[in-house]
């Protein structure tokens, strides 16, 4: 195990910069604002913790990247910026969600709901579900898994014909596993920075996913017809549980936040991490670290305090759900958001609000 810790004066920098405009514009956040930011570069913080590898299979040892700071952020020629027209998040779903509809339909509900708070200000739609013939992507049965997968790259391409003219940019979402290329095992989720594209799953997400008792396992031997996609119809989605739902969220945080050119984060634990396996995905926490909050705090121009407000607020209404047995009935989904495993995050999120006097 490793303990990856950049020195105070680094982080200082990669967070404010050396630049006069840059700093300038820093001294501009209120005292809670700096405070909390500040965090960053404490040696004892409980707010922004150094980043831990556990092994050599780990994101960073694996994929060695340059850590950016907040000025090459803020100079980067291709930034994602919210336009009046072109402002909208889109989500598209790809395939089945759920053994029923009106658990699906909570489900995507959750996650459109925590996608607004989390990138807060901006509008979230959600789109589909399409049928994964209607994209015209190839798929294949993974030889390790024993399990159906649906080609990354085709569905990037189908998301760029059907990208709405308003879209900041349009992820798509699906609960059957993807590969990016014959030689890969698997991919949790690609996109594309400078198209606003991106496509991520789920499938893995599911606790019995790598059981040989899991459900989702094909059960025909013969080989796969390339445009037989019938072989779908009677497809796997996992049970929506606290894990599946904690899992979701951090992987379509993760993903639309490379459409904000948010790249890997490699100074503290960050949700923007790259993972390169369950385990992995499941340490890095939901929040962005003081430095990528920065910079999409620089993107959108959101209140940092009324953003953790709304993420907050997302957390205690799924409290609020169980204690009254159902969800919200202005949206007649009639169940309890499943909020056990985010207990940490609302934790850590009232010491962020105490450290900004909320």
């Amino acid at each position: 195990m490793q303990v990856i810790r950049h020195s105070a004066d680094t982080l200082r920098d990669a967070l404010i910069s050396g630049s006069p405009v840059l700093q300038a514009q820093y001294e501009k956040y209120g005292p809670g604002e700096k405070r909390l930011l500040s965090e960053a570069f404490q040696p004892n913080s409980t707010i922004f913790r150094p980043v831990v590898v556990h092994s050599p299979s780990d994101w960073i040892p694996s994929h060695p990247e340059l850590a950016e700071t907040f000025q090459e952020f803020y100079e980067k020629s291709y930034r994602c910026i919210p336009r009046a027209q072109k402002k909208t998040i889109y989500v598209q779903t790809i395939g089945p969600f759920g053994e029923s509809s009106s658990g699906t339909q909570a489900y995507i509900h959750w996650l459109k709901e925590y996608c607004q708070a989390f990138f807060f200000g901006l509008p979230v739609q959600i789109q589909g579900p399409v049928l994964i013939s209607a994209t015209g992507c190839a798929f294949r049965v993974n030889e390790h898994s024993q399990n159906l997968q649906i080609h990354a790259g085709d569905v990037l391409r189908y998301l760029k014909r059907v990208k709405p003219a308003d879209a900041l940019c349009i992820v798509g979402a699906t609960m059957i596993d993807l590969y990016p290329r014959n030689s890969w095992n698997f991919v949790f989720g690609t996109a594309s920075l400078t198209e606003g594209l991106g496509i991520f799953s789920f499938a893995r997400y599911d606790d019995n996913f790598y059981s040989p008792d899991y459900r989702g396992r094909l059960k025909i031997s013969q080989l796969l017809a390339p445009l037989d996609y019938s072989v779908f119809d009677c497809y796997y989605t996992p049970p929506i549980t606290s894990t599946l739902l904690l899992r979701s969220c951090k992987t379509l945080t993760h993903e639309i936040g490379h459409m904000f050119s948010l790249l890997h984060c490699q100074w503290l634990g960050c949700v923007m991490q790259g993972s390169n396996h369950l385990e992995e995905a499941d340490r890095r926490p939901l929040h962005l670290c003081a430095i990528c909050l920065r910079k999409l705090q620089n993107a959108l121009g959101f209140s940092i305090a009324e953003r953790y407000k709304a993420l907050l607020q997302w957390i205690e209404a799924g409290e609020d759900d169980a204690e009254r047995g159902g969800a919200c009935s202005q949206t007649q989904l009639h169940f309890p958001k499943p909020v056990e495993a985010f207990q940490d995050h609302r934790k850590w999120i009232r010491k962020c609000l105490s450290i900004l006097g909320e």
